[in-house]
């Protein structure tokens, strides 16, 4: 790891992954605001959590997806920090390197299967059907009377908002997202 540093600091970081780290932890900002947890009544719990920033960084892969080179360039990136902050979290929970690349091929699996279920789900928009069943059964596990269809509208807004938004903008990890709730 400080060797790792080291050559990143005598050559410098590749311009990408600076912006994917970027867009990683504007994804993991937006993913922490309190109304998801407060109004949408997610359960702070590390599962939800981890859910809830699986979606952003999908949702930012859903708008960097077939935008050129550089664009997926930074998705590598993206995802390349997103696995690095899983592991990262994982050491600071206790598990150890004997069982680390066990749990990390776990999440690691449990992640592309959202990212499939998203990219499925995604593809039927405007049928908001598909959606709302992976995040039922994402986000809201377990949880009965969950406000689905309002988090589904969230991500759907998400997904105009990031749409709207220039590449450039993206490339720069200046994202804005829209509001997590307007009608709750």
């Amino acid at each position: 790891m400080v060797l790792k540093r080291w050559f990143g600091q005598f050559f410098g970081v590749r311009p990408a992954v600076k912006t994917g780290r970027s867009l990683y932890s504007v994804a993991v900002q937006q993913a922490r605001q309190p109304d998801f947890y407060v109004r949408l009544g997610v359960r702070d719990e590390t599962e939800a959590r981890f859910e809830l920033y699986s979606l952003h960084v999908v949702l930012l892969l859903h708008r960097l997806k077939g935008q050129g080179e550089v664009a997926t360039e930074v998705a590598q990136a993206l995802f390349g920090a997103y696995i690095q902050a899983l592991d990262s979290a994982l050491r600071e929970m206790g598990v150890g390197d004997l069982s680390m690349a066990k749990k990390m091929r776990k999440l690691g699996e449990a992640f592309y299967g959202r990212v499939k279920a998203y990219d499925i789900a995604l593809a039927s928009l405007p049928d908001q059907t598909e959606l709302s069943a992976t995040l039922a059964r994402t986000v809201y596990a377990d949880i009965e009377d969950a406000p689905v269809p309002t988090l589904s509208d969230y991500a759907v807004r998400c997904v105009a908002a990031l749409a709207e938004q220039s590449l450039d903008s993206l490339l720069q990890a200046s994202v804005i997202w829209p509001e997590i709730s307007h009608d709750v």
